[in-house]
């Protein structure tokens, strides 16, 4: 067989993209998608920070916090893969670099100020980025409730009732 006969052979037989037809119109799954990747930037934010804090924990609250953020930040680590592969399945392309993640997050990238001891401050940072989650899951739902589209609705109430707790459970710790 010649070149140009293997070249055309190869390309007849590449399959071609078949456009995404879920019932959810494009403008209204790129709208959700914008949307979701906002949750998937604060979502991998607060997975970093909670990480970072459960690496650099010390003193009396030492064991007790090291646990706790090592639960956190290990069911954060799943949400991310959950969110990410629902953007995926909306037909868009998840965001995955730190550029994009610190283009998109409502999170402050503050965890290097707080000291390795101030248990105080790691728990406070953590339970104002669980409720600057919350805020973002909960923007999402405008986009999501015009298209009727439940399975994003759920997986943004299953992170809902995640970070809802959680900021209620890190909150408690304070008082």
């Amino acid at each position: 067989m010649s070149k140009s006969k293997a070249k055309a052979s190869k390309k007849a037989s590449k399959p071609t993209s078949l456009p995404v037809d879920i019932g959810i119109s494009k403008g209204d799954r790129q709208a959700i998608a914008d949307s979701l990747s906002r949750l998937l930037a604060d979502s991998y934010s607060l997975y970093l920070k909670t990480h970072n804090f459960h690496w650099n924990i010390t003193g009396p609250m030492f064991n007790t916090l090291h646990l706790m953020f090592e639960t956190q930040y290990t069911e954060q680590w799943q949400a991310l893969d959950d969110i990410a592969e629902r953007i995926r399945a909306l037909g868009q392309r998840a965001p995955g670099s730190y550029r994009e993640f610190a283009r998109l997050s409502s999170i402050d990238d503050n965890a290097a100020d707080i000291a390795a001891g101030d248990w105080r401050g790691m728990v406070t940072e953590l339970v104002l980025a669980n409720e600057a989650v919350c805020r973002t899951a909960r923007e999402a739902f405008k986009a999501t409730d015009k298209a009727a589209d439940q399975p994003t609705e759920d997986l943004l109430t299953q992170r809902l009732q995640v970070h809802e707790k959680t900021a209620w459970m890190l909150r408690s710790l304070l008082e």
